[in-house]
Parts: structure tokens; sequence; C-alpha cells
């Protein structure tokens, strides 16, 4: 496949853009299916998409882009879950994906697309450690009214106590808050455009830029960032954005995802320091048509996005973009000296 290399961004935020990375060294028969959806990056720099194509619903890369493996079968459909036509019987279901080191040990915690998939930790060879199913996730946080409701995770953010979030961005519309043991703390939100209230908390993140810990939420539906302290009080909100899906930091700057053919990098104050690939001519072609652009991924001008929908930096400052569209797409974002 050919590789389109071009230029974007501005001052000290210029980055070699590189579409399809790591495409070409797929075997045979592996194919993200309907979306390339989460990307994490561990310690020792390798990369980790989720998607839903085949085999299993992890696919690993070296950090030049070479194929090394693939995990997480747990997540792909085997049947006998009930009719969803997105994701049919053999079918991976990978959405969230995020790493974190706890003592000597990095582990991964992933959230799946389908709602009777359990969202899961795994240890780095891929063995689980534990899964939370609805009823598990549901039972903890005592939501008798919420049962009737599929629980549909879709990333999981982390706090500096060793506990957790777990973002019920296409469920119920809250964050389950866990601590270091694994035991429920709190839910944070729920459906509505209040301040507070989510629609589609996607992504999370913990922000702890100026020294004071936070939790930054996409609240994608509702066009915002907003501000919580650790104890689940809101402080904040931010607008100015598209449809944003996840969130990253790397020193001063947050990377948002927006599904709505941007990513974002915000500086210390949360000023805008660069829209990457905007273009509003092209985003009027990409949301057209109930976003049929989305099936036509080759179509995408070099330098431009059409979904993307999550997005990390590396250790040396480099992004990487997955998005939403059929067939896949993974873009690395080389940064260039200023």
């Amino acid at each position: 496949m050919e590789r389109h290399e071009v230029i974007i961004g501005n001052g000290g935020h210029r980055y070699r853009c590189i579409h399809d990375w790591g495409r070409d060294s797929l075997p045979a028969g592996y194919h993200y299916g309907n979306a390339s959806h989460g990307v994490a990056i561990d310690a020792q720099g390798f990369v980790y998409v989720t998607h839903t194509g085949q085999p299993d619903s992890v696919f690993v890369f070296d950090d030049d882009g070479r194929f090394v493996r693939t995990m997480a079968s747990i997540h792909v459909n085997p049947g006998g879950l009930g009719e969803d036509a997105r994701n049919p019987q053999g079918v991976a279901c990978g959405h969230g994906i995020d790493i974190r080191k706890e003592g000597n040990e990095e582990f991964i915690y992933l959230s799946p697309t389908h709602a009777q998939m359990g969202f899961t930790k795994l240890s780095m060879a891929g063995e689980l450690v534990w899964k939370k199913n609805r009823d598990t996730v549901f039972t903890d946080a005592n939501s008798a009214k919420a049962l009737g409701i599929d629980l549909r995770p879709t990333n999981t953010s982390f706090r500096p106590d060793g506990g957790y979030y777990l973002g019920d961005g296409y469920g119920t519309g809250f964050l389950f808050q866990y601590d270091a043991a694994d035991r429920f703390v709190r839910t944070i939100g729920g459906v509505g455009s209040e301040s507070g209230k989510f629609r589609t908390p996607h992504g999370h993140w913990l922000d702890d830029r100026d020294g004071l810990p936070k939790l930054v939420v996409a609240d994608r539906a509702n066009e915002r960032l907003q501000w919580f302290d650790m104890d689940g009080n809101h402080l904040s909100i931010l607008g100015g954005f598209l449809f944003p899906a996840a969130i990253d930091q790397r020193e001063e700057n947050l990377l948002i995802a927006d599904l709505h053919a941007r990513v974002t990098i915000l500086g210390r104050n949360n000023e805008v320091v660069v829209h990457l690939g905007d273009d509003a001519n092209w985003r009027e072609r990409v949301l057209a048509d109930n976003f049929a652009m989305r099936k036509t991924p080759q179509l995408c001008p070099p330098g431009h996005f059409i979904h993307p929908h999550d997005a990390c930096f590396d250790r040396h400052g480099n992004i990487f973009v997955t998005e939403w569209v059929v067939g896949g797409r993974v873009t690395k974002l080389e940064r260039l000296d200023p």
C-alpha cells in the first residue's frame, strides 16, 4: 500500500503524518474489520491497537510498525451472545484499551463494544486477571434502577491512589469509581446536559498538569470536556469541541481525539495550541450522508482525518491516532524538531 507522508501542525507541534502505519506488516487474513478503535503504548514502546476484525481483538506492533502478535481473544464474539449485527459471530469487539504499571508489572484494561462481554483486566501476556460484567458492576453500585440497561463501557482511566474509573459511555452514562482493591466507591455523572452530567462520556483521563490531580472527561455528545476533583465533585467545563472522544496527556499538553475529523492539542491553561487535520470543507464531506465517508477511507486526503476515535503520545512525543473507519486506519504523527 502506498504510504503518504505530509507535514501538519505548526510551531513546536509539527508532525510528519504517516497514514496506515503498520498495515503492511499484518499477516495475510489479519484485518481491523469495521474499525480500529483504541490505542495504547506500554513502557517498552509496543503499540496496542483494538479493533473489530480478526483474529483476536488486539494487534501489537513494535515502535517501527512491525507486527508482533495478536492477543485478547476474550473479546471475540463466539456466538450465543444475542443478536448484534455490529458484532457478528467470530468478529472481535475491541474498543477501549488502557495500560497501567502496578508495582513492577504493567496491566491492560479492556472495554469491549459488546454489551454481554465483561470489562477485563489482563496481564501483558494476555492472561485474565479479572472480569466485570453488567450484573457485577451494577450490583457493586447498588444501581437496581439500571439493571435493565446495558453496560457498554468505552474506556478506563486511573487514579494516583491505585484506583480507577470505568466509563460507561454507551450504556448508563455513569463513571464507576473503584479503589485500588477493586472495591466500588461511587458513581459520577449519569445522562444529561447540565453540569456534571454526560451524554456519552466516551473517554477520560487523570489531568495532573498543575500538580493537583483531576478527572477530565470527554463528554462527547455534549461537545465538551468536564473536570472533577478526586472526590467526584464537579469543577469546570470547556466547550469548543466537535465530538471529543478520547484524551491523553504529555507534560503540559492534553491531546483530544475528536471524532469529527480533527485532533486537538491543548496547552497548560487549556488554550488550543493546534488543531491537527482541521479543515471545515473536508469535515462537511466526512459528516455528510450519515458518515458515509467512513466506508471509503482511501478517499481521505493525506494530512486529514475522518473519525479519530483514540489518540495517544509515545515516550518521544509522537502521536498515534486510530480511526473509526471501515478497514481501520492507524496514523503515526512523527514529531519534528521545532
